[in-house]
């Protein structure tokens, strides 16, 4: 079977990790740190916060903006679960804006209708989380000049985007958001195992997330409650959670973001290698915005609902029937079981809806070989065909 994703783990990986267990600290110790500040330099930001997982991420993240019960979070229908589910464990209400036809990102227009209508009803959102489908960022730009006009703040969910750009600069710099989030999941750009990192240019927000990454305990005296006991002395000042990576996770960051660059240059190869061969096929291949510059982490087609003997469902069965691992990114989170007990319903955001019913995730990643890509393709014809 060809997946659709996967990791890229080397020699070099492997003794990293090795070197780390052999090590007096398996966590806790300075291999996230280290990690911490290479994602700082590559990234261009001030601060990194790791965590165990990119989940993780987003809740500690939503915490320090302080969001809480009656506050209202609004985010992309298309994405994973996480980037509303973080919204709902702080107790606040959440709520979806429809992406663009054309990126598959959070729709700007759809944004500033929404706004307009919050504003005048006196529901504006306390935290606006943009996804950065694909690898490709969002509207950043257009995002910070609403933020400013209705107030609200900004976390870039860039799971999918570490190595991207937008307007020439590295995704992860925070030029137009409090926080961005990455995620380090196998099938992501690259990877922890499990494991994501926040990154601000705030020191309140980084030193907030990080006591709340272990359990809300300090051990700076300036904020400790009373006498302090001893050097020895740690107080828990506010509820926090476990959400510490540890330095085997770190160590294998640290080893992957060294080839990040690499693994982004055969991603984008292997991206221009399907916009050629799929150029005469029925299908609507991903468009990228003269903004931006993709990670591609996906490779999303859409089978052309123009064409009534197309069906996505036929196409889909047969390429996995071959050996060929698609996927589909995403299942609209309002159309789940849960979000529909909380009174969303199908029709809601019809442009998702509409993506969702046509897409197709074909294969792409580092170590795919040309022939499996040929082979993808071929099979696909074949699928378009039957």
């Amino acid at each position: 079977m060809i997946p659709y994703g996967r990791q890229d783990i080397s020699e070099a990986d492997i003794q990293t990790v090795v070197d780390v267990l052999r090590s007096d600290f398996l966590t806790q110790g300075p291999t996230v740190p280290l990690f911490e500040k290479k994602i700082n330099t590559y990234c261009n930001s001030k601060y990194t916060v790791a965590t165990n997982s990119a989940t993780s991420a987003l809740h500690i993240a939503c915490l320090s903006l302080g969001l809480g019960l009656g506050d209202r979070l609004w985010t992309s229908p298309n994405t994973f679960v996480a980037s509303a589910n973080c919204g709902l464990y702080c107790g606040a209400e959440v709520d979806f804006v429809d992406i663009d036809s054309n990126t598959y990102n959070m729709s700007i227009e759809a944004l500033e209708e929404k706004l307009e209508v919050a504003e005048k009803e006196n529901k504006l959102p306390k935290i606006i989380i943009p996804v950065h489908f694909a690898g490709q960022s969002c509207d950043m730009k257009s995002v910070h000049r609403l933020s400013i006009k209705y107030g609200f703040k900004v976390i870039e969910d860039a799971s999918h985007a570490i190595g991207g750009r937008y307007l020439g600069e590295m995704i992860g710099g925070c030029h137009y958001s409090d926080i961005t989030i990455f995620s380090f999941h196998p099938v992501k750009i690259i990877t922890t195992g499990e494991g994501g990192v926040a990154t601000t240019n705030d020191l309140e927000l980084a030193e907030h997330m990080r006591r709340l990454r272990t359990h809300g305990i300090t051990r700076d005296k300036d904020l400790m409650v009373g006498e302090v006991d001893g050097d020895w002395s740690y107080q828990q000042i506010e509820l926090g959670y476990n959400y510490r990576m540890t330095d085997l996770q770190a160590a294998l960051g640290v080893s992957q973001l060294d080839r990040i660059n690499k693994f982004i240059k055969r991603r984008t190869e292997i991206r221009n290698v399907y916009d050629q061969m799929l150029s005469s096929l029925p299908v609507i291949k991903p468009w990228q915005d003269s903004d931006t510059e993709s990670s591609f982490h996906l490779y999303p087609i859409q089978i052309n609902v123009e064409n009534d003997n197309l069906n996505r469902k036929i196409v889909f069965n047969k390429l996995r029937e071959s050996g060929i691992g698609v996927n589909i990114h995403y299942i609209p989170v309002f159309t789940q079981p849960f979000y529909r007990k909380l009174g969303f319903k199908k029709g809601d955001f019809p442009v998702a809806e509409k993506y969702y019913n046509n897409t197709i995730s074909l294969p792409i990643y580092p170590t795919l070989t040309n022939i499996q890509q040929g082979k993808v393709v071929s099979e696909l014809t074949k699928a378009l065909a039957h």
